[in-house]
Formats: structure tokens, C-alpha cells, sequence
């Protein structure tokens, strides 16, 4: 650990060596709003092999990320919830090579701590993390204490002929199933093969397998879906908030099932017709899950500077052997398993306990104009199974998903409304902007005893700095109102609070 370290903090100091040559016209890279990073310098091709080593572009980031979760009733013994709180302090060296004959490679090296006792929980406690939890290993942290790593996340190779790229290593990945999700410390990556071409007009083509992922809060790279391992450490393979915990190393092993899987993603975008955006994208981890799911959003000049984007999505979810060894639900409550046999329990809301077989359509509204964006958004899931989708591409988002909110369980309905305003575009506060969206998630009270939660109203709300010298400051609050449960018992209502600076370089 103490040569993860070294390695990192001497990454970042080579970073910043190199940058102070850069040109300060016009930055590396730039956060946009929802914080994904925006590349705007790549090495320019060269000729030879020393050069594509040599006009190499460094980026560099350095970043700290500050959470407090408060619940409304804390009553660990009653409710088994905690107030939290947790702290990252780290960064980032990422390296691309020059594009020699078609080929470039690249690595990027990331880092996080949290050295500071006071703004953390204690060890014994980080059961109860929520967001704050992609801060540190929680993994780690039980089984030898260390609050900080190193990570290679991202290390691949690339080919590059006309409009078709090929690229294989660990790597980053942003679709509608699989993204980086990368508003913590440490980006969600994959470990496989990707191929994107552009050869058509006005269309884009893309295919990945891949045999590995890495969540963000991950010291090595695990298996796609499969939760828990051999050991029955719940932290140590794919514990994704939205994991399907009945997708285990044991029910697999039960079922006489293979434990490690692959995950294939296909999409297609066309914008043929214009103003018309049409996107397709399939995804399957082989005999276990699979779905399709096509979306289409449609842009009209209203005049006077507005537009309005209508958009619908629907997703088709297919059971290819999961609902057999899981179950339906996502909270693996409906299936038991004694030796080789399963047992469902159907008492839970869910109308076929073994089957994975679901839907899930959205629509939305976008209206624009100048600094102004504003949306509603409506989603609907079929009264089946929950939907399967582990790979952070969360399946509502950008139609009604709120901060922190997992609303595709079966039979949930969503309504959601959002206001994004940028101040800077409009002349009035310099590198501001704020965003406040508020939802309302209606789940199936059938459904609770199986895990699914009450009720709830979000209030969500972004403030956003850019400085325009490479550091972004980032304020998030999320407000939950929820019913009591069934039971009658108040566990899911929550305040939670973060604090987020950036330094790109």
C-alpha cells in the first residue's frame, strides 16, 4: 500500500510538471454540468515511435468530495439506519500516447484517501456509508483498515482506421447501460473490447465485451453481476446499490450455474432525419439477463430562440435463466435455495417469483432556451420483474431519476420535473449555474415486505461553480419525504449533503 502511494503522488507530480508548458489557451479538459469530462486537447498524429511517446498529452485531476446522509429516523436497532458521513481526498493521472499508424495507448492512474478520522465513520461502522461510500474501500477497510488506494482503472490499446476505432484493456465506457458514473473519486470501468464506426452517414455503430467491471469504491476488477463471492463477502464482487442480490456466487453455484459472466452491449445512433435522434441499444450478460431498448427524441423550433425535444424510451427486459437462480426481485428476497432446489416465494407482490421477464417505458418533455432548460419527465414499470442494470447507466435516467434513487423496481411510477438555469450564459453571476428537480416515486406497497420502499418525494438540488482556471466547486442537496412503510415503521426518509471541488490540469 505504502508503493501504491508513492506511485500515485508521484504521478500526479509528473502531471504537473508537464502542464506548465501547456498552453493556457484553451484547457485539456473542462467539467460540464453534470461533471462528466469534456476532452478538448488529444495528441495530434505523428510518424514515428519516439514522437508518440514524446507529444503524449498528461491530464491530471485533483478532486475532493465531502458527504453527510442524515436520516430522519436513525434508530439503528429499529430501523437499521446510521447518520453517516464520509470524506475522499485523491486524484488522477491519466496518459495518452500520440496516434502512431493508427495505434495509441493509454493509462490512467487514480488515488483516494480519507485521512482525516473526524470526517469519517469509524471502521466498525462503514456498513451504514451510503453515497460517501465510492470515498474509500469499505472492503478493504474491514479486512486490514487502510482508508486509502490506488488504482490502474483505465490501461488499453487503440486502432484507429477511417471512422472506426477499435480498442481493448480496461476502459471507460458510456452508454445507456454502462457509464463511469464518475461524480466521486474513482470512475465505474470495464475490462474487455469495444469497436465504434461512424461509416455510415449520420449513423453511429458500437459493440463491447466485456469480461470484467470495477465499481468505483473497487480495488480490483470482479465479475459483471454476480454478488457476493465464494467467501460470502457481500463487498468483494458486484455490490452496486442496484445489483440483484439473488444473482449470488451461492445461488449460481446452487442452480449449478456458472459464477463468472460477460456482458455484451450493442447500440446504434441515427440522426438520418432531421432533428430526430434514434437510439438503440441491446445488452445481455449470456444465460442469465438480456433487454432492448429503443429511444427517440425529436427536436421543434418553437421560435423566439425555444425548442422543445419530446422523447420517449421503452425497454423490453428478457429472463434467460437469472429469474430461475434469483428471482424477480432485486432485493434476491423471493428465492431460497436448500442443496440444488429452489424455493419462490410468491407472497410478495411479485406475480411471477422466478421470472425476470419485464418493461419499462419512460416519456419527457425538454424545453430549451439560451441559459434556460427545463424538463418533465414520466416513467412506468411493467407490474413483472425489477429491472436488471448493475453497470452504473442508471435505466430512468434523464427522464425521472433523482439524486441517489433507484425507481425501476417493478410496478414503480414516476413523475418528475427540473429546472436547469445557467447564470454565466445569461451575464448575471460568472461561472454559475443551478439545477433543482423534484419527484415524485410511487412504489408498490404488494412489493414493500419484499424489500421495495415506501413512497417518497425528492427535492434535489445542484449550485455549480467553474472559475475558469481549471477548478470547479460543486454543491448537491437531496431533501426525502417518505411514507412509514407497511409496517408503519419511518426508514426511508433522509436528508443527504455534498461538497465536491475539482482541479483539472
Amino acid at each position: 500500500m505504502k508503493l501504491l502511494k508513492l506511485s500515485a503522488v508521484a504521478a500526479l507530480t509528473c502531471a504537473l510538471s508537464v502542464t506548465v508548458n501547456a498552453s493556457d489557451d484553451t484547457p485539456k479538459r473542462e467539467l460540464k454540468n453534470n461533471m462528466m469530462v469534456k476532452t478538448n486537447v488529444t495528441p495530434k498524429a505523428v510518424d514515428n515511435i519516439k514522437d508518440a511517446f514524446g507529444e503524449g498529452v498528461f491530464y491530471g485531476r485533483l478532486r475532493a468530495n465531502t458527504f453527510k446522509w442524515d436520516w430522519k429516523n436513525d434508530d439503528t436497532a429499529t430501523t437499521g439506519n446510521k447518520d453517516n458521513k464520509a470524506f475522499g481526498l485523491g486524484g488522477s493521472m491519466l496518459y495518452k500516447t500520440a496516434p502512431f499508424m493508427g495505434l495509441s495507448a493509454m493509462a490512467g492512474l487514480y488515488y483516494t484517501s480519507s485521512p482525516f478520522s473526524g470526517l469519517r465513520e469509524d471502521a466498525a461502522d462503514v456498513k451504514y456509508l451510503k453515497a460517501g461510500k465510492d470515498t474509500i474501500s469499505r472492503d478493504q477497510v474491514i479486512n486490514g483498515g487502510a482508508w486509502s488506494y490506488a488504482v490502474l482503472a483505465q490501461a488499453n490499446i487503440e486502432y484507429k482506421y477511417s471512422k472506426t476505432k477499435f480498442k481493448a484493456g480496461r476502459q471507460i465506457f458510456e452508454s445507456f447501460l454502462t457509464k463511469s458514473n464518475d461524480t466521486k473519486m474513482i470512475p465505474n470501468t470495464f475490462e474487455g473490447y469495444t469497436l465504434e464506426t461512424k461509416e455510415l452517414a449520420n449513423t453511429r455503430i458500437r459493440g463491447a465485451y466485456f469480461t470484467a467491471q470495477k465499481l468505483r469504491d473497487h480495488t480490483t476488477f470482479h465479475d459483471v453481476i454476480t454478488f457476493k463471492d465464494a467467501a460470502g463477502d457481500s463487498w468483494a464482487n458486484n455490490d452496486d446499490s442496484a445489483v440483484h442480490k439473488g444473482l449470488s456466487y451461492a445461488n449460481f453455484v446452487a442452480a449449478g450455474k456458472d459464477t463468472s459472466h460477460d456482458l455484451i452491449v450493442a447500440d446504434m445512433r441515427n440522426t438520418s432525419i432531421e432533428n430526430l435522434k434514434v437510439d438503440v441499444t441491446y445488452g445481455s450478460v449470456p444465460d442469465v439477463v438480456s433487454s432492448l431498448t429503443g429511444e427517440l427524441n425529436y427536436k421543434i423550433d418553437l421560435g423566439s430562440g425555444y425548442s422543445l425535444t419530446p422523447g420517449v424510451r421503452y425497454m423490453q427486459q428478457f429472463d434467460n435463466g437469472g429469474g430461475r437462480v434469483g428471482g424477480a426481485s432485486l432485493k434476491g428476497t423471493l428465492v431460497a435455495w436448500t442443496g440444488n432446489t429452489p424455493t419462490y416465494d410468491n407472497t410478495l407482490g411479485y406475480s411471477t417469483p422466478d421470472s425476470l421477464d419485464s418493461s419499462l417505458w419512460m416519456a419527457r418533455l425538454v424545453l430549451k432556451k439560451g441559459p434556460l432548460k427545463a424538463k418533465i419527465g414520466y416513467s412506468a414499470v411493467a407490474d413483472d420483474a425489477d429491472i436488471v442494470a448493475p453497470w452504473r447507466g442508471f435505466p430512468t435516467g434523464g427522464y425521472t431519476r433523482a439524486m441517489a434513487q433507484y425507481n425501476w423496481y417493478a410496478n414503480t411510477k414516476t413523475w418528475n420535473v427540473e429546472a436547469n438555469y445557467d447564470f454565466d450564459k445569461a451575464g448575471l453571476v460568472p461561472g454559475f449555474s443551478a439545477m433543482a428537480r423534484y419527484a415524485i416515486q410511487n412504489f408498490d406497497e404488494a412489493k414493500q415486505a419484499a424489500g421495495v420502499q415506501a413512497d417518497s418525494k425528492i427535492l434535489h438540488m445542484d449550485f455549480r461553480e467553474n472559475f475558469k482556471n481549471g477548478l470547479y466547486a460543486k454543491i448537491r442537496v437531496g431533501l426525502v419525504s417518505a411514507d412509514s412503510r407497511v409496517s408503519g415503521t419511518e426508514k426511508d426518509s433522509y436528508n443527504e449533503y455534498r461538497f465536491e471541488l475539482n482541479y483539472l490540469f
